[in-house]
């Protein structure tokens, strides 16, 4: 595997890894399981990349995650659930999972891995299959759509990416 296709970020004595990968998921129980025992003290959470705009989006919706676990705002009982919640902008887990969740199929998966090894994402690898640069495949299109957001929007925030990171840190106003 190719290290230059994971991002480090530290935030808060956090640890913040993050890595897409071109999965073709066959057995969603398999995958989970094996990502909740590749890092016993840290979290690993897996989102379809289609929902994402780009990496400050999804190291956003990270960073409010961990900002609302440190001041008990948090609305889900797990980090990645948290971190999901956060990246779709959305209060309901439900919803969240609709938008962000992985399936069964051929899809770019976005993972996001807090406080584990080094070597959390090579080993998610050997499940997941290749690496690569993030979110090769973001579609405008496709997160309008999702986010059901209009142009004006995007013109007065700059881009679409601007409009998540947006609507991220509005989530907490409203939680």
């Amino acid at each position: 595997m190719n290290n230059t296709t994971q991002n480090h970020y530290k935030f808060m004595n956090h640890d913040i890894q993050i890595a897409c990968f071109d999965a073709e998921i066959n057995d969603l129980n398999k995958v989970i399981g094996f990502t909740n025992s590749i890092c016993e003290k840290g979290t690993v959470q897996l989102l379809q990349a289609r929902g994402l705009a780009g990496e400050k989006h999804i190291l956003q919706a990270a960073i409010q995650a961990l900002k609302a676990f440190d001041n008990n705002e948090n609305t889900a009982k797990d980090l990645g659930l948290e971190i999901c919640l956060r990246a779709s902008a959305q209060r309901q887990i439900s919803r969240a999972l609709d938008m962000l969740g992985i399936k069964e199929g051929k899809m770019e998966v976005c993972a996001v891995a807090v406080d584990c090894d080094k070597d959390v994402l090579n080993k998610l690898g050997e499940i997941l299959g290749e690496m690569h640069d993030m979110m090769q495949q973001t579609d405008e299109k496709t997160l309008k759509n999702l986010y059901k957001i209009f142009h004006e929007e995007i013109k007065s925030a700059g881009n679409i990416e601007r409009v998540l990171i947006e609507r991220t840190a509005l989530l907490n106003l409203e939680i």
